[in-house]
């Protein structure tokens, strides 16, 4: 017999005892696969929850390549104790994926550590909780049900043919599986930061981020970044830092020349009402041959009006309406901007016009410690707060105070204000999910009863009812003689998931993603006494553009300002916390990192100058978060800006 022949003989011998050793560590691994397999069938069927306008079948290479690692891990336990970890391991991933789905489908946006911390953000959540469970949610338990008791088969089974991995081949595969992970999902992290640089340190794209990394990725990398920001904004900040934010303010002042309507307000009151879910879409616009919001498009037209306007909130939705508005400074990157810059200094609207000898009161119907209103009223230089404890709960209309009830009582506090004054009103009865039921009144709302859409146009229009007896009232005692009325809605209306209503109400087929950017516009108006300078403005703009207006009518110096006069600047610049902006011609979409031609609606590839133009974007959202998050207006920044 040849030395050939019988090595042949020798391997072919050997072959059986391989191929049980492969089954042997196989059985031995089964678990792992398995759990690992449904978690990342979770995280793709998450991905689709999140991904419209996006393949998420994109998301197979980096979910698999940030799970290995965290897999990889497992094999050091021994048998028992793995099964047990694994269970747990998916309970978890199914917990947190749900929660991710819930808060998406209620903010359109991702949930943080920041959003966690501040537990008010997720009151909105749980309160409609029932509304925003889908029936294929279930995907993310279902497995959790029948698991248990075949892993516990699974491992008697294994106990008793023996299939169980000795302690070198476990170190073996946790080397082996955790180093491919690290190293392959290192790359893909790098490579989203060549492509996207400064979105992994500023999270200002938290959802492109969960689309392209995927959710494993998303939260390491924004607990990675909520702990370095914490350590970080216990550091004083850096010289060249704080030099940047100086450049950045300075140019961003408003022009010696910008004379339209300066100081027309200079002296009188100001009435500012943040009318809540109000949008774009339902002005002069009828149903079933009634007006939506007939007192709005009254006064719409002896105001002058601005119909370009967008809301720029982020988590904090209604309160980051608020502190945009009156200190035209961007939301928090992650929470709420109510909570976590509450003991900062800031150089606010009520700030300034207290220190011109204003009274200043703010006015809202809900629970005073809701988004932390209670102690961020006092920072903005709010002399009163009146919340729910100060008002008589006569009549209630959805979440509480009925608009009606609050007008009524507000009006009486108000007219008891020392002169001059300003008031800050946020109504309550149009919030989602706009259950007021027979307080809305009998508007008929024809093709859309029953639906969620019927449900918001019934409940706008009895707050623009409520608010035009409010403006009427006001009118009819003399009392806008002398003062200047500011209207905004605070944010959107109708949530994703019920976009193919709000589309047939639009008249929109087959939309695209600036279709519904486009739909997200809010009306503002800014009335004068004698119905003076009426007309429509025509510029885009947003929240953070109304407080640079509002100094230049009342005559006040804001030096810390990210947004623009919109009657003297000439820009048409709108950013949004994901770091999505529009010039007034095209419109950049972070979420899909794709550029729109406003005027033909079509997609245009991207250019030096628009490339550039996202880089600032993103730029001048790190700047006002650092200016906030080391809180330099109380640290004297001010003191190293020249006067003009």
């Amino acid at each position: 017999m040849s030395s050939r022949t019988k090595k042949y003989k020798q391997l072919n011998n050997k072959i059986p005892a391989i191929m049980f050793k492969l089954k042997e560590m196989m059985f031995g691994c089964l678990d792992v696969i398995i759990i690992t397999g449904l978690i990342i069938a979770k995280n793709l069927h998450y991905g689709k929850q999140i991904a419209e306008y996006y393949n998420p079948y994109t998301l197979i290479i980096p979910i698999v390549c940030s799970i290995l690692p965290l897999v990889g891990i497992f094999f050091l336990l021994k048998e028992e104790k793995r099964v047990r970890a694994l269970f747990i391991f998916d309970l978890a991933v199914s917990l947190i994926l749900f929660a991710d789905t819930a808060y998406f489908r209620y903010f359109k946006d991702i949930t943080s550590i920041g959003a966690v911390r501040n537990g008010a953000l997720l009151g909105g959540v749980m309160s409609c909780l029932p509304s925003l469970i889908k029936f294929n949610d279930i995907a993310y338990f279902i497995d959790l049900i029948v698991l248990l008791p075949l892993i516990k088969m699974f491992a008697a089974y294994k106990k008793r043919k023996k299939y169980k991995l000795g302690g070198a081949v476990r170190v073996m595969l946790f080397l082996l599986v955790f180093g491919t992970g690290v190293m392959a999902n290192g790359k893909c992290i790098y490579n989203f930061n060549i492509e996207q640089p400064l979105l992994l340190t500023t999270m200002s794209n938290k959802l492109f981020l969960t689309k392209v990394l995927g959710n494993f990725n998303y939260h390491t990398i924004d607990i990675y970044n909520y702990a370095r920001n914490t350590i970080e904004a216990s550091k004083p900040v850096s010289a060249e830092t704080k030099q940047d934010i100086r450049t950045y303010l300075q140019g961003n002042q408003p022009s010696d020349s910008g004379s339209v309507l300066a100081g027309a307000g200079e002296g009188k009151n100001l009435i500012m009402i943040q009318v809540e879910a109000l949008q774009q879409f339902a002005i002069n616009k009828s149903v079933n041959g009634q007006e939506i919001t007939p007192n709005l498009n009254r006064w719409i037209n002896k105001s002058l009006y601005f119909d370009n306007y967008y809301y720029q909130v982020s988590a904090g939705n209604t309160s980051d309406a608020e502190f945009m508005s009156n200190n035209s400074l961007y939301p928090a990157a992650s929470g709420s901007a109510y909570y976590r810059y509450s003991g900062n200094t800031l150089d606010s609207l009520p700030n300034k016009l207290r220190n011109e000898g204003y009274s200043t009161a703010a006015f809202h119907g809900y629970v005073e410690s809701f988004w932390n209103r209670n102690i961020m009223y006092q920072t903005e230089g709010f002399d009163n707060f009146y919340g729910e404890t100060s008002f008589n709960v006569d009549d209630t209309v959805g979440l509480g105070l009925s608009d009606k009830s609050f007008f009524e009582q507000s009006k009486v506090t108000i007219q008891g204000m020392e002169e001059p004054y300003f008031s800050f009103l946020v109504t309550l009865s149009s919030h989602y999910p706009f259950d007021g039921g027979a307080g809305y009144g009998d508007f008929n709302a024809g093709e859309y009863e029953g639906s969620l859409m019927g449900d918001y146009l019934k409940g706008i229009h009895y707050a623009d009812q409520q608010l035009g007896l409010f403006l009427d009232e006001l009118e009819e005692d003399g009392t806008l003689e002398d003062t200047i009325v500011v209207v905004y809605g605070d944010h959107s209306a109708i949530p994703k998931e019920y976009a193919d209503q709000l589309y047939s109400f639009a008249g929109v087929e087959n939309p695209t993603e600036l279709d519904w950017q486009m739909l997200q516009e809010v009306p503002m108006f800014i009335h004068f006494p004698g119905n003076a300078n009426s007309g429509v403005n025509h510029t885009y703009s947003g929240q953070m553009d109304l407080y640079p207006t509002l100094a230049n009518i009342f005559n006040l110096e804001c030096k810390y300002t990210f947004g623009k006069d919109i009657l003297n600047s000439g820009s048409q610049k709108v950013i949004f916390r994901n770091g999505s902006f529009t010039d007034g011609n095209t419109f950049y979409m972070s979420g899909s990192n794709t550029y729109y031609d406003i005027a033909t609606e079509q997609i245009v590839a991207e250019t030096d100058q628009l490339k550039a133009a996202k880089e600032q974007a993103m730029n001048e959202l790190n700047l006002s978060d650092n200016l906030l998050n080391h809180d330099l207006i109380g640290e004297g920044l001010e003191q190293t800006i020249p006067e003009e």
